[in-house]
């Protein structure tokens, strides 16, 4: 991250406060060139292929947006509408645009990190 030149690099930081700040057991690695973000915690057993720990990783492709993209996503039942998407293979996305303020989304997705690990943890 300190190496990082992104035009949203403050918003970045602020993203990755939240989340990890979600629950102890939300961990961080780079996937993809972008920060990612999985479950650290126990799980029942599942298939490696599933990828289930995989929680988020935020795409940094536009210079002036923001994408989290949530592989498991169209599993949350998302109470906050901030989850997108209809993609076949049931991923969703929060789009975050450079003009947002960031503490209008720490609610919403606080909320959804805490809905993923429940909905993941009972399949």
């Amino acid at each position: 991250m300190n190496a990082l030149s992104h035009p949203m690099k403050p918003m970045i930081n602020g993203l990755r406060t939240i989340i990890l700040g979600v629950d102890p057991n939300i961990q961080e690695q780079v996937k993809w060139n972008s920060p990612s973000f999985f479950y650290a915690g126990e799980m029942p057993p599942f298939n490696p292929k599933e990828y289930k720990r995989d929680i988020c990783v935020i795409n940094l492709v536009k210079k002036d947006e923001l994408r989290l993209i949530f592989p498991n996503g169209a599993r949350i039942n998302d109470p906050t509408g901030l989850l997108q998407g209809n993609f076949p293979d049931s991923r969703k996305m929060i789009v975050i645009s450079k003009e947002a303020n960031l503490s209008s989304f720490q609610s919403g997705l606080t909320q959804i990190f805490r809905l993923w690990i429940e909905t993941i943890n009972k399949e």
